[in-house]
């Protein structure tokens, strides 16, 4: 089973940026990042196909988070611009093996059963 690991987390005030990073074991089909906060179900962040190069965001950060690929690195990159206090909560990185063609995929990359793999978390804090 692939090993994620994610770092870059941390504390900003509200308007800043951090980039988080998952280093992976393999490359994997379908990657995403996914968060959650105190109280609060765990959502999908945003989604790469790694081999199509297709990206899906949740709304409420289209236009902040960008999520990228390095596949030399085998590693994931979100990175969070404009940061809010509502964007507080551990984000999670997770790998899946597959996605159907076309826009099946943005609803199956949403749901956490279609990953297999996770990573432990890392926390960001953004205040206000």
């Amino acid at each position: 089973q692939v090993q994620l690991v994610e770092s870059g987390g941390g504390s900003v005030q509200t308007g800043g940026s951090l980039k988080l990073s998952c280093a992976a074991s393999r490359n994997m089909y379908l990657m995403g990042w996914f968060r959650q906060a105190p109280g609060k179900l765990r959502e999908r962040v945003a989604s790469i196909v790694i081999y199509r190069g297709t990206t899906y965001y949740a709304d409420s950060v289209k236009g902040r988070f960008t999520i990228s690929q390095d596949n030399a690195k085998n590693t994931l990159y979100l990175q969070m611009n404009s940061l809010k206090p509502e964007d507080t909560a551990m984000y999670y990185c997770a790998a899946g093996s597959l996605c159907p063609a076309g826009s099946r995929c943005e609803q199956i990359s949403a749901r956490e059963d279609a990953y297999e793999a996770w990573g432990q978390g890392t926390q960001v804090t953004v205040s206000s």
